[in-house]
């Protein structure tokens, strides 16, 4: 990449939604020159007043750049690549002519291909990054931060200079050598909780309270770990223990697809639970938890547009 310099990076935000501008929003509190892009409505209020943060420990008005035009990431040095996964081949190539050719893209994607996606459309280079952040939108240029905000990112030649920067901004970051393992892990949990929260609109500490909801999640876990297996994936860390914790952790959070269902949006289910039944037909493995979740939420989609 890039400068010597790393006080001086310029950050863009592509996909500026609550974990866009929660990340953009910290890296500019921080002294980074951040760039935000996003909708209108959200862009607007940010220019009049700045990005409205709530977090915890503060509330703040965080002044930075937004804009609706992809042309306004011309000299960034790092992009936050936060599209929902249905949008990622569009954007990446409407963004391609607005590039710098040494810019480095930071997939803060749901699902395991967003990268290949990427690279797919675009020569530079892509580190994919698993996300662990709740965050909601609760007006227009306003983001709530409702839990943790740590990223694991892969490992390239610019890795561990981005993720000290990262760290350095409050933004946790780690490099990890099994990045698809750890992006298979967080995987696991969105399938354990997404289409269930979706289908029930009911945020996590009360979803795992309904009755055979436990034992669902445990076979989806079940299916996703055979699938990953055959794939040849080594999945970090204990995901039955990772989805027990999340339903404390973030008690109050109903799913990024059940927010889509709610406001009448596509969802990402074929990056979630739809990956995985796909992948399964791949190897031969059978899903048929995560095929019916899949079904389920796309006739729920189909209904509500």
């Amino acid at each position: 990449m890039m400068k010597n310099n790393q006080e001086d990076l310029r950050f863009a935000v592509i996909g500026a939604g609550a974990v866009g501008c929660y990340f953009g929003g910290i890296l500019a509190r921080a002294g980074h020159q951040v760039t935000l892009i996003g909708r209108p409505h959200h862009v607007s209020a940010i220019q009049q007043q700045g990005l409205l943060l709530t977090t915890q420990t503060f509330e703040e008005h965080i002044k930075l750049h937004a804009s609706t035009e992809l042309a306004a990431i011309h000299d960034a040095d790092v992009i936050l690549f936060c599209v929902k996964s249905t949008d990622t081949i569009i954007t990446a190539t409407q963004a391609k002519p607005h590039l710098s050719a040494k810019a480095v893209i930071l997939s803060l994607q749901n699902g395991v291909e967003n990268a290949e996606l990427i690279r797919s459309v675009l020569p530079h280079q892509v580190i994919p990054a698993v996300v662990y952040v709740a965050t909601e939108m609760v007006g227009d240029g306003h983001v709530k931060h409702n839990g943790r905000g740590e990223l694991v990112i892969g490992s390239s030649s610019d890795s561990e200079m981005i993720a000290s920067v990262l760290s350095a901004a409050a933004i946790p970051t780690q490099v990890s050598e099994n990045v698809i393992g750890a992006l298979w892990a967080k995987l696991i949990v969105n399938c354990a909780y997404n289409a269930l929260s979706a289908i029930t609109q009911l945020p996590y500490g009360r979803l795992v309270q309904q009755e055979g909801v436990p034992r669902m999640m445990e076979e989806l876990v079940v299916e996703c770990l055979a699938v990953a297996s055959a794939a040849g994936v080594v999945v970090p860390g204990d995901c039955r223990a990772n989805v027990k914790q999340i339903a404390i952790t973030m008690a109050e959070q109903t799913s990024s697809t059940a927010q889509d269902l709610a406001r009448g949006k596509r969802s990402e289910i074929d990056f979630l639970n739809g990956y995985v039944d796909r992948q399964g037909q791949l190897h031969q493995v059978s899903t048929p938890v995560n095929h019916a979740l899949t079904s389920l939420v796309k006739m729920l989609e189909k209904s509500s547009a």
